[in-house]
């Protein structure tokens, strides 16, 4: 547990990120206290690549995820390290994605199937000075571990169940103050 208010901030506002994607509450992201106005997300996985850049590409993505339940995810292994202007995680993540998503990739796979995709993911989230989120780098480090696990019906979790179920858990930031400016930057504000 880090003392450093500014690395605290940086967690929790971390965290609340990715609970609000899980429970497609993807909107709330995007609060002027929480992510920058033009945030770029980069994302290698899967053998494909993508960048999003601003708003409403961003939220595009999100709301896709959230229509078709892709937006339900959890990491197992997970390291985290934050410094003053960055969050790095490394873990294994297992996200729901239609079939027809991975069959255009993957002969194998069931396009009319939902499937729980399991991957060695890391990512970093740099910051502004203002504890804001400027964009994700996301990126599958090493394929050999790739699974992909066919759910049953039965065994789709919905965004609407998931946002019921983590919703306790979705607590508001704190209000940024000057405390929480990088070290350099307290004495220059």
């Amino acid at each position: 547990m880090t003392e450093n208010p500014r690395h605290r901030h940086l967690l929790e506002a971390y965290n609340r990120h990715r609970y609000l994607e899980m429970a497609g509450r993807f909107e709330e992201i995007f609060e002027p206290d929480m992510t920058v106005a033009n945030p770029v997300y980069r994302f290698e996985t899967l053998e494909q690549k993508l960048r999003l850049e601003g708003v409403d590409q961003v939220q595009a993505v999100y709301r896709a995820w959230t229509e078709t339940d892709q937006c339900v995810f959890y990491a197992e292994d997970e390291e985290v390290a934050v410094s003053d202007h960055m969050i790095v995680s490394r873990g294994i993540v297992y996200q729901q994605t239609i079939g027809a998503e991975l069959a255009q990739g993957f002969p194998e796979i069931d396009p009319d199937a939902m499937y729980l995709v399991r991957t060695a993911t890391m990512m970093l989230w740099p910051y502004d000075d203002r504890c804001r989120l400027i964009g994700e780098d996301v990126w599958e480090y090493e394929t050999s571990t790739r699974e992909f696990i066919k759910l049953a019906p039965e065994d789709v979790l919905t965004a609407q169940r998931a946002g019921e179920l983590l919703a306790p858990l979705i607590k508001p930031l704190q209000p940024f103050d000057d405390s929480m400016l990088p070290a350099a930057r307290q004495h220059v504000a």
